[in-house]
């Protein structure tokens, strides 16, 4: 076995997908540097006393034909039902031969996605359809109003010079202040108008009111992968939520001959002549200096360019004001949901069955609410007598809410959620907190200046940025295990040019309907 080596910086989807990629394609060998003590990244699976919680939640669909290859050397589909669908009745597409979820851990899930909106303590579609049930619950005046800014927005486009203006010219205005505005202000403490429009462009590039009705009509017509991602009616899923695929991935580098090591943070970028030269790391206390042949980076881009010698003073300036929302999920155990469900579709329970519930109430700083039974109830320790739900909050570290203790922020979490009708407070039997640092790069403040930073690091030759950290983009999964390929790739072919890695999640088959051949 060849003696050449990659340093892969963090152990989350991007830099677990490279070293899989090298291993499987090259005669490199991955070490990869990971600070904490698990893989998968914001990726991971946290289980607290036999259930599972999903860390922002994490559908798999992807357009892209290498990374359904990937998930499904890793994971199969299914080929017998699982628990809830076979207890229940429903009917999921199955793969012949494929393995039991009742019997087998290594399985991928197909599940059904349901998310709606919240607000004024009802439901609505995510997105907004056009539907009786979505006027009688805004009402006459505001369906009325709804309507004509509607039309208004289709009338007369808005130069998109922020995120405001991408969803006013999807929506209306007053649709856009109902259903976006406060929901946005909450993950981004920013108000729309001061965000890049990138963000819309980078997440929900297809979404609009058309979009959704148009989805509808052409439903029957269409291929499973020919529709916007935000859209989609399935998704696979993990028997034990997504960490499971990464801690597989990581099982499967190891065998390879790979290497991870864990509890080991990088505190040091050495460059020189354009190339990196080494990485200082400190593990258990004790720093060391680790090189190799080349060096994918998935941390923090504020990280990387912070600990690297000889940086330009604008470039320094530029990495260290770019902007992170740090996130803080809990995880409710309960006896019973208040929420009733009237969807028709069966649940265990008979809860509803919905994924995620995007929080509209402007009353509450609570963002998403999801239901872990219905993404998987593997998830669950007890899925027919117990509901496990994760609460999602977005802030910044070392704000009120970072700051509060776990204690206080359960009590204050848990009573949110029962101001807004959606549990008794007594219903509460168990409860964890986490948190995340840097779970979403921001579009905004020294965003705006991104292409310098971007224009220092792709000189540096043996250095490829990988990933939502590592690019400071808000990649999907999928995505970032494509920027990990692609760069693979081409370091392997030696090509110089890194703007294919950027590229990924930026060209029209990423968003659009998939080319069929």
């Amino acid at each position: 076995m060849s003696g050449r080596k990659v340093i892969i910086i963090g152990a989350g989807p991007a830099g677990l997908t490279a070293a899989y990629t090298l291993l499987r394609e090259t005669d490199y060998i991955p070490v990869i540097i990971e600070e904490n003590d698990f893989v998968g990244g914001i990726s991971r699976t946290a289980e607290h006393n036999g259930n599972r919680i999903d860390i922002g939640g994490h559908r798999f669909f992807s357009k892209s034909d290498e990374v359904n290859r990937i998930w499904n050397e890793l994971m199969p589909l299914q080929g017998e039902p699982a628990y809830d669908d076979k207890v229940l009745g429903n009917e999921k597409p199955l793969s012949e031969g494929g393995p039991d979820p009742e019997k087998e851990e290594r399985v991928m899930l197909c599940r059904d996605r349901v998310s709606r909106i919240y607000y004024l303590k009802k439901f609505f579609d995510y997105p907004i359809s056009l539907k009786a049930s979505t006027f009688k619950n805004m009402g006459f005046s505001r369906t009325v109003k709804a309507g004509f800014g509607y039309l208004g927005s289709c009338l007369r486009k808005r130069e998109e010079n922020s995120l405001r203006d991408f969803y006013i010219n999807r929506f209306g205005k007053p649709l856009y202040e109902m259903f976006f505005e406060s929901y946005t202000e909450k993950v981004w403490g920013r108000n729309p108008d001061k965000i890049s429009a990138s963000w819309g462009a980078q997440r929900v590039k297809g979404l609009s009111l058309w979009g959704a009705v148009k989805n509808v009509l052409t439903r029957p017509f269409r291929s499973s992968r020919a529709v916007e991602t935000s859209l989609i009616e399935q998704f696979l899923y993990p028997k034990r939520g997504p960490g499971q695929l990464w801690e597989t991935m990581a099982d499967e580098i190891i065998k390879l001959g790979g290497e991870i090591m864990f509890g080991t943070k990088v505190t040091g970028v050495r460059q020189s002549g354009g190339r990196i030269e080494s990485v200082r790391v400190c593990s258990g206390g004790t720093e060391s200096e680790l090189s190799a042949d080349a060096y994918f980076s998935s941390m923090p881009v504020k990280d990387l360019v912070g600990c690297m010698n000889d940086v330009p003073a604008d470039v320094a300036e530029t990495a260290e004001a770019l902007p992170y929302r740090d996130f803080i999920t809990v995880g409710l155990l309960l006896d019973r949901i208040n929420l009733k469900n009237t969807t028709g579709k069966k649940t265990l329970g008979n809860i509803v069955p919905d994924c995620w519930i995007y929080i509209q109430e402007g009353d509450v700083k609570l963002g998403r609410l999801q239901i872990f039974n219905n993404w998987s109830p593997y998830m669950v320790a007890d899925p027919e007598h117990k509901v496990w739900v994760g609460l999602e909050y977005f802030c910044n570290e070392g704000d009120s809410l970072w700051e509060m203790s776990d204690s206080d922020f359960i009590s204050f979490a848990a009573d949110e959620l029962a101001s807004i009708g959606i549990i008794d407070r007594d219903a509460v039997e168990d409860a964890v907190r986490i948190k995340v640092r840097k779970a979403y790069p921001a579009y905004f403040d020294g965003y705006g200046d991104f292409d310098w930073i971007r224009k220092f690091l792709d000189g540096i030759e043996n250095l490829y940025c990988i990933g939502r950290n590592g690019q400071h983009r808000y990649n999907n999964m999928d995505h970032s295990m494509m920027t990990a390929v692609t760069a693979a790739r081409i370091f392997e072919a030696g090509d110089p040019d890194r703007s294919p890695v950027w590229n990924v999640n930026t060209e029209s088959e990423y968003h659009e309907e998939k080319k069929q051949n």
